[in-house]
């Protein structure tokens, strides 16, 4: 049970780190239609992003495959169950790359309007399936346990409290509909406004001039819903934990996003960014701490819940796995903080110029190579 709990955590630390650093990126992409008025800023919004947004993508990709090889009871539950609303999560990330990477290959302004719409879509919807993903886990889901060959449920009262029942498995059988709630529709507003402030917070803290001053202006306005919306989501889901440590991660959140409002208003931009950064890491410890010790939690009879000891791996699984977070994690916080210190200057849209970067729209069809890409 130690190594499981350990994978627990370090799965909630990877989940965390993706919010937070995603977070800000989906809240530019939301953003990129709102404040840039034009090519110069629409261009400087995405530059802010453009050389992190790929690593912040790792993070999400650590977490799924350390959940399918630490946990792969809760790695299929989860994926089988919900698979219409990963698969539209999936869906945009890749719309939303093929946004970024495409948006500057053509020097034509249609089809960089065209990309930029694609863009913010691909944003806005990811940001309000992910708060409504999380919050299903924390309020739970109608789960039962299905004998395989029957599809009948198992009696709750033959399903054991540390292992799984042989020749039967963990299944969402509601169907679409019932994941949404009151509770989960929060919880999609609340990470929908948490990262449409993250974003305004980067855009400008990155970004100088004009366009800095309304990302801030921005920011305060919006900072003061999220604040509010996330709070009273935050107090929701303390009704859903079994475990008075869930007061923790939700008075760290709630005083680091007041922290992070007051700083803003004062004006100190890397002070109220670096706050709302640790406000989403407290909201993330929440939903975790609130789902322990579940990791899919049934709606049906808590007897169905699927907990962290019946879904773990072997324990020589998780030693190995355990060796490998131990060298290969450092390297990853490495190269993160490195290219967050490297691209740490402040972009002006005054000194872009909308004309240049992409090849002419009569020469694509000419096998011409293009000029270096300005996104």
């Amino acid at each position: 049970m130690t190594l499981s709990v350990l994978w627990f955590i370090l799965i909630a630390i990877l989940w965390v780190g993706y919010l937070t650093l995603e977070g800000f990126d989906f809240g530019v992409g939301m953003l990129l239609k709102i404040l840039g008025r034009d090519e110069r800023e629409r261009r400087a919004m995405v530059r802010t992003i453009g050389p992190h947004w790929d690593g912040n993508e790792v993070w999400l990709l650590t977490a799924g495959g350390a959940t399918f090889a630490a946990f792969p009871e809760w790695y299929g539950t989860l994926f089988s169950g919900a698979y219409l609303v990963l698969f539209l999560i999936l869906l945009c990330l890749i719309v939303r790359v093929c946004a970024i990477e495409w948006r500057g290959r053509i020097n034509d302004q249609a089809w960089r309007d065209r990309w930029d719409w694609a863009h913010a879509i691909a944003a806005w919807v990811p940001s309000i399936l992910w708060g409504a993903a999380f919050a299903n886990m924390v309020q739970g889901m109608e789960i039962e346990v299905v004998d395989t060959a029957s599809g009948a449920p198992v009696p709750a009262a033959e399903v054991p409290a540390d292992a799984l029942v042989v020749g039967a498995s963990h299944l969402l059988t509601g169907g679409f509909f019932s994941l949404l709630t009151p509770f989960t529709l929060l919880g999609g507003a609340a990470t929908c406004l948490l990262f449409l402030t993250h974003g305004a917070l980067f855009t400008a803290l990155k970004t100088a001039g004009d366009l800095s001053v309304r990302a801030g202006t921005f920011a305060r306005r919006c900072g003061v819903a999220s604040t509010a919306i996330a709070a009273v989501w935050g107090l929701w889901a303390t009704s859903f934990s079994a475990t008075a440590w869930v007061w923790l991660p939700l008075v760290v959140a709630a005083l680091a996003l007041v922290g992070s409002l007051v700083a803003s208003f004062r004006g100190r931009q890397g002070l109220a960014f670096g706050l709302h950064f640790a406000g989403i890491a407290g909201v993330g410890a929440l939903i975790f701490t609130a789902m322990t010790p579940d990791v899919m939690r049934s709606s049906i009879d808590p007897a169905y819940s699927l907990t962290i000891a019946q879904a773990t791996s072997a324990d020589a699984t998780l030693a190995i796995m355990t060796v490998a977070a131990v060298v290969f994690l450092p390297v990853v916080l490495f190269y993160t903080i490195w290219g967050y210190r490297t691209f740490s200057a402040r972009i002006s849209a005054e000194r872009i110029d909308p004309a240049a970067g992409g090849l002419h729209p009569t020469r694509v069809r000419d096998n011409a190579q293009p000029a270096p890409v300005d996104h």
